[in-house]
């Protein structure tokens, strides 16, 4: 499989540099002029995905080779960026920030792999022709990535922005796409939180912000010098991934989706879908109790900023309590795990939560967890062979109010923190909670199983007196996996 979509890095400096709104600025622009877009965000975001994902208007996807292989990450670009005119990826923290002293992992290492040309944005607050030392600096480290240009922000005058694009064009032999003024004017574009932007969802629609947007990329940027480079990009060729094979039977996923619950990734979903779910939105603050359904999916978001509304939502949280006990497959990242514990405190206020699982949580105000995590599986559970490995990562403040002596989870933490103690994967009959988040193209035997509890689930509710008579169709469904390409793991069972 090859593709030739035109492609651009928006990469900084640092974090803050204002890649998210010279992105969001310049898709808006693109959209304006009616172009077809593909949208990614480099690593293990869900907001600023979110953001892209609105200024586009289309799904924004996330490529981290931490968490999935170097050779999947390129085959769901290519398979992104299908009939689309430009794709456009936004990088995270600086561009050769990475895992280690040699960048592994960074936007630059990315930008590499997808043949992309790189634009930098630079704040250059205080600061003149040190910024070009710091570009040549970039360029000396990373000889062959493909460096095409320089996007000024925070810029405070006319003099400041001649005397850094001479340093750039003199030192760097790069051109200067754009220099975005100092734009605070009291309050931001989009206002922030404890972990990052507020979310679209919660953002609302009559701001004005999208022709603040359109104004940036017409008066600051050099929208068509930003096409022409995106265009300037070789082939890239990739395996294509074998298709997934659909179970006979219709099950229906349910998952939580509301302002409080956000963070999913588009593919976790879509691998559901492939494998033949229906995927049913609840909200977990209007509606007041589960439809039917055969599984349950709660991903992360914010719980802690509407606990008071989740609290009182008794109905609903009485129907996950019922629903867990009767045996419903529940799988639960984060504020999911939030969600199914006793209770939340935060700012000494405590709020009663579903209660699935007997741990009180801790709002603190500083990470608790933030960044990847590395965990082993070591115990019985619906979802994972033992001995699994699971690259993923986790970004929470909240925090057991008692730290754990004992905690009784599925999962040895090596790298990360979890529940504390190097725990996390609380387990329920067939419900499984932690703080570490998955992608499904790092570990799609998730989906597999997934699906299959929600299928076994559904077989011995509508027939429970075949009392596992179902367990040849189960076979053959995991054979279906095993057919596609797909592992499959030993999956725990009530039979």
């Amino acid at each position: 499989m090859v593709t030739k979509c035109p492609r651009l890095v928006i990469a900084g400096l640092s974090g803050d540099a204002g890649k998210t709104i010279t992105s969001l600025s310049f898709l808006t622009a693109l959209r304006r002029r009616g172009l077809s877009l593909s949208v990614f965000k480099k690593g293990p975001d869900y907001i600023d995905a979110a953001w892209l994902a609105w200024a586009a208007q289309t799904e924004c996807r996330n490529l981290d080779t931490y968490m999935v292989t170097p050779d999947t990450v390129a085959a769901s670009f290519a398979e992104a960026t299908t009939g689309s005119d430009l794709a456009l990826i936004e990088g995270n923290r600086g561009l050769l920030d990475g895992r280690d002293a040699s960048g592994t992992h960074s936007t630059a290492s990315l930008a590499r792999l997808l043949k992309a040309p790189v634009v930098l944005v630079v704040n250059c607050t205080k600061v003149t022709r040190t910024v070009a030392a710091l570009v040549k600096g970039c360029q000396v480290l990373e000889p062959e990535l493909k460096l095409a240009g320089v996007i000024l922000n925070r810029v405070a005058g006319n003099r400041h922005r001649r005397v850094i694009t001479e340093a750039i064009e003199q030192t760097c032999g790069l051109p200067v796409l754009g220099a975005i003024p100092k734009l605070d004017d009291g309050s931001t574009l989009i206002p922030g939180r404890h972990l990052g932007l507020v979310t679209p969802s919660e953002f609302g629609e009559d701001t004005g912000l999208q022709e603040r947007l359109i104004s940036i990329a017409e008066d600051y940027l050099d929208i068509d010098r930003m096409i022409e480079i995106a265009g300037d990009t070789e082939s890239l060729a990739v395996t294509k991934r074998p298709k997934i094979t659909p179970i006979k039977s219709r099950v229906r996923i349910g998952y939580f989706c509301d302002s409080v619950f956000t963070f999913y990734y588009p593919e976790n979903l879509a691998a559901l879908q492939s494998r033949g779910a229906e995927l049913v939105p609840v909200s977990s603050l209007e509606d007041e109790s589960l439809p039917e359904i055969d599984s349950l999916y709660i991903g992360g978001g914010f719980p802690e900023t509407q606990a008071e509304k989740l609290s009182h939502n008794l109905s609903m949280l009485q129907s996950v309590r019922k629903a867990a006990k009767s045996g419903l497959p529940i799988y639960a990242e984060c504020g999911g795990l939030i969600f199914l514990c006793r209770s939340l405190t935060c700012n000494n206020q405590r709020y009663d939560l579903a209660g699935i699982f007997n741990f009180d949580l801790q709002m603190h105000s500083k990470p608790v967890g933030h960044g990847y995590t590395e965990i082993v599986v070591d115990r019985a559970n619906p979802y994972f062979e033992i001995g699994t490995v699971i690259r993923g990562h986790e970004f929470h403040y909240t925090g057991p109010s008692i730290e754990p002596v004992n905690t009784d989870g599925c999962m040895q933490v090596r790298t990360g923190v979890g529940l504390g103690n190097k725990r996390d994967g609380l387990i329920y009959k067939n419900c499984l909670a932690c703080y570490t988040h998955l992608h499904v193209d790092g570990l799609p035997e998730w989906a597999d199983a997934f699906v299959f509890q929600a299928n076994d689930f559904q077989m011995r509710t509508s027939q429970p007196e075949a009392d596992c008579q179902s367990q040849l169709e189960k076979t053959n469904i995991m054979e279906v996996f095993r057919r596609s390409g797909v592992e499959t793991g030993v999956l725990a069972s009530d039979c």
